[in-house]
């Protein structure tokens, strides 16, 4: 495949991302009796990952987050120098499903920007009104762990075919667990789309989200790396 295909590739599956889970959480999660609830909400976003590393996997590896690529790249599964095209495109495909949700979003009365657009944040922009280091802490474990489910279940002694349900599901579980701390994160890429259309305070925190996502990706994909890689001898099966 060539650069201009894995950019397009990363580009519409991280536009998917933001706009069906973002969009899950600003158009669906609080609707009157049928409302999706944060369970929906994770549901969505772990669904967005699962069609699109079926649909572009065999493309560009379906990374759809800054964080993913570079600890693809600690776990030795990357190139350094493809970093910065991969991760362009991923910022350019969240900007333009943010920006095109909200245009849809005001087209209901009843929406107010005040609401937000599923962007994270700490203290008064946690829906949980937690602290910075709560969300440094829990960003940089969960997206650590993250990278450990990508790993291990790409890792080619693992079973065939099930790595993007794994992944998907492995999504759902951490925001499940983290959108009461920083309505989940752990992907830099989301957490700019709508904190450059809502501006204010969750665009002067988009750093942490920047920062926690990118060291839990290393670290988890080096410690994949390190601590799961296949270092036993095989087995000599012809006796020579």
């Amino acid at each position: 495949m060539s650069n201009m295909q894995k950019g397009l590739a990363e580009f519409i599956g991280t536009f998917w991302l933001v706009f069906g889970g973002c969009g899950s959480a600003v158009l669906a999660a609080a609707f009157p009796d049928v409302g999706i609830g944060l369970l929906g909400v994770s549901l969505a976003f772990g669904l967005t990952v699962v069609t699109m590393a079926y649909a572009i996997g065999h493309i560009s590896g379906c990374h759809l987050n800054p964080a993913v690529t570079v600890g693809l790249w600690a776990g030795g599964r990357f190139e350094a120098r493809d970093i910065p095209f991969y991760v362009a495109a991923q910022v350019l495909g969240a900007i333009v499903a943010a920006f095109l949700l909200y245009y849809i979003a005001q087209g209901s009365p009843t929406y107010d920007i005040a609401k937000g657009l599923a962007a994270n944040g700490f203290d008064a922009g946690s829906p949980g009104n937690y602290d910075i280091w709560s969300a440094l802490i829990i960003e940089i474990v969960l997206t650590a762990v993250f990278l450990w489910i990508i790993m291990g279940s790409t890792d080619g002694r693992a079973p065939a075919g099930f790595a993007p349900l794994a992944i998907g599901l492995g999504l759902t579980l951490i925001h499940l667990i983290s959108i009461p701390v920083t309505n989940t994160s752990v992907n830099p890429a989301r957490s700019t789309g709508p904190a450059l259309v809502v501006g204010g305070l969750a665009l002067q925190q988009l750093w942490l989200f920047w920062v926690a996502p990118l060291i839990g990706g290393a670290l988890g994909g080096w410690l994949y790396r390190t601590i799961g890689a296949d270092t036993f001898p095989k087995p000599n099966i012809e006796g020579v």
